[in-house]
């Protein structure tokens, strides 16, 4: 039975592929899915509902196309891995954390060291704290583990 795994955050480094590449490497039976990662594709995502004067109300017809999926592939996963960056804020990844609480959907957060105190209550909801790809890796070996 595949494990249902949602890789929520950053989207401007490799680390979903580093991740599935490690599960694919332990021969872990799970299934990725993520946001849309194309920051552009992801922005237009409401363009289809009509042009707006204003960048706050594409902003909203597209955050809730957005989530539609995201809703979606959160409800039916399993565990959620919710990636922090350093170099743009991701308060998408924040709320998805909370999603994720009020679900009571277990989490994972991924992020460095010095960025530990500004997410120290999405932190204290999460299952764990990971600071490497592969440290969620082995989180997901274990949990999988026959």
């Amino acid at each position: 039975m595949s494990f249902y795994v949602y890789l929520s955050g950053e989207i401007h480094t490799d680390w979903r592929d580093e991740i599935r590449r490690g599960a694919e490497a332990a021969g872990l039976d799970i299934v990725f899915t993520s946001p849309v990662t194309d920051h552009d594709a992801s922005d237009a995502a409401g363009d289809m509902l009509g042009a707006e004067d204003k960048a706050f109300w594409r902003d909203h017809k597209s955050s809730k196309v957005n989530a539609i999926r995201t809703r979606t592939l959160i409800e039916q996963s399993d565990l959620v891995v919710v990636r922090f960056g350093d170099k743009y804020k991701q308060w998408n990844a924040a709320f998805d954390a909370g999603y994720c609480s009020a679900l009571d959907k277990p989490y994972v957060t991924l992020h460095a060291e010095d960025i530990v105190h500004p997410l120290k209550e999405v932190d204290a909801g999460a299952m764990a704290w990971a600071t490497t790809t592969q440290q969620v890796v082995e989180i997901l070996r274990y949990v999988t583990a026959a």
